[in-house]
């Protein structure tokens, strides 16, 4: 997706340009991330879950175990004992209280939406936030995330990664901002578009884990080098 095919910002031009620019360059840097890697939405949303507090190749793994098990459903997951459950999403850590947060999210699922995700995904964004939200253990990103990736909705992910890179942009005075901050000032700025927000966030992910690292950045490397006030102040 190129600069060609997002719609012109209608906010702040130099915010909102200074943020299509990272994009651009991004893009041409990594190209497309096909995120979410998911072969269904329910797939996705349970990803979103077990990929808490680590890495998506230990959540991949969880995931792989539970289709091969041939539960990966509302039902599979519900019919499960709890002491399988756990061992089969052992390698996405946390599996007891993880495992508990899958049976209840699929129990909420079953209760007020007859199983059914796309009844649950037809809600608006607000509507559909909250009653994420509602369910314990599913805090902010991964409320976001299935809203983004899952019901395909525009919504920004903001994570550790956006709030690093774009404090070393200069874009915030702090990495210490609130989730809520950081997604309404990026959300001001910039047309609201699914694709784009997937796409962006995907990318951001990308380069934090690869270049834009916490502790030892590869800057010469980087794609985003000469607009980083990163290096002038280190």
């Amino acid at each position: 997706m190129k600069q060609e095919d997002i719609k012109k910002s209608v906010f702040s031009p130099d915010i909102s340009q200074f943020l299509y620019n990272i994009y651009n360059k991004l893009y041409e840097f990594w190209g497309p991330q096909n995120w979410w890697p998911a072969e269904t939405k329910f797939e996705m949303v349970i990803g979103a879950i077990l990929a808490q507090n680590i890495s998506w190749n230990s959540a991949e793994k969880a995931i792989c175990n539970l289709k091969r098990a041939n539960i990966l459903s509302v039902e599979g997951i519900l019919q499960t004992p709890d002491e399988k459950l756990a061992e089969l999403i052992k390698p996405a850590g946390y599996y007891n209280q993880k495992a508990k947060r899958l049976k209840e999210f699929c129990n909420f699922l079953k209760r007020e939406f007859n199983s059914d995700l796309e009844k649950l995904f037809a809600l608006d964004i607000s509507s559909l936030r909250k009653a994420l939200l509602s369910q314990k253990g599913i805090g902010f990103e991964t409320a976001d995330s299935i809203i983004l990736y899952g019901a395909e909705k525009p919504i920004f992910v903001v994570d550790s990664y956006t709030k690093r890179l774009f404090y070393r942009l200069g874009l915030i005075e702090s990495e210490k901002i609130s989730y809520s901050d950081l997604q309404a000032i990026i959300m001001a700025k910039l047309t609201p578009q699914t694709k784009f927000f997937n796409e962006f966030h995907a990318l951001i992910v990308k380069h934090c884990k690869e270049i834009c690292k916490s502790k030892k950045p590869i800057c010469n490397k980087c794609c985003l080098r000469l607009i980083c006030n990163y290096l002038d102040e280190n």
